[in-house]
């Protein structure tokens, strides 16, 4: 009697093609890498529809304007509003009715960019810089504690230097400060030494990804043999 192939086999077969399909990029632009790239474009798209309208859209305006009270249902017409004004950017003719809404959503992004930047990024770094030169508590490790609070503190001042683009006025042109020029060199080396752990980390995440589906895939291929003799 056959054996019915299971869902989990069904879906694998299905990676193992996409994977393939994807992989084909290696030879050139061909259909098959073409077909992939639609149907990933296409279910992620469809995805963050889905989500919007599960988790936005109908909780947070159309139930609000159904059952909700007189503030909740002013809320949510405004929103309504707002979204019916950024419809009329898809044609030339009512763009200018969207303005006032990409305005708003620029200025938002904007400020909550900047505000995160400042309180979650700024301030913490600036605090995690202060505590590596307190030696109150370094106990037996002072000796090692200063040398890295040093050398942190070197990293963060050339770094900033790097990035001073002040220039006084010369007859060979604008010309930038000696000491300014040597901190600024100091600290290209701590950008480049940065990025370039950045990118290996980047690197060593795509491999790990790679690794992980070469064993899914050779793990298929052990099914598929198992299922078929």
């Amino acid at each position: 009697m056959p054996m019915t192939p299971s869902a989990d086999l069904i879906a694998g077969i299905v990676s193992f093609l996409l994977t393939l399909m994807i992989l084909s990029y290696l030879i050139g632009d061909n259909p098959a890498f073409r077909v992939a790239v639609y149907l990933f474009v296409g279910v992620s798209a469809g995805y963050a529809a889905a989500i919007a309208c599960a988790q936005v859209l109908w909780p947070r305006m159309l139930v609000p304007l159904l059952s909700g009270s007189f503030s909740e249902r002013l809320l949510a017409l405004v929103a309504l509003l707002l979204g019916a004004l950024l419809l009329m950017k898809i044609s030339p003719r009512t763009a200018r009715w969207g303005n006032p809404v990409i305005a708003y959503l620029v200025g938002v992004g904007a400020a909550v960019a900047v505000g995160g930047a400042v309180l979650g990024t700024l301030f913490p770094q600036t605090q995690a810089s202060i505590n590596v030169m307190d030696i109150s508590n370094a106990g037996n490790n002072l000796v090692e504690r200063l040398v890295f609070g040093v050398f942190m503190l070197i990293g963060t001042i050339t770094t900033l230097a790097y990035f001073h683009f002040g220039a006084k006025s010369a007859s060979g042109g604008p010309q930038r400060n000696k000491l300014v020029t040597i901190l600024g060199w100091v600290g290209q080396v701590f950008i480049a030494i940065t990025l370039g752990v950045l990118f290996a980390g980047v690197l060593s995440a795509a491999m790990t990804a790679l690794i992980e589906r070469i064993s899914s895939l050779s793990q298929l291929i052990i099914r598929l043999k198992t299922f078929f003799l």
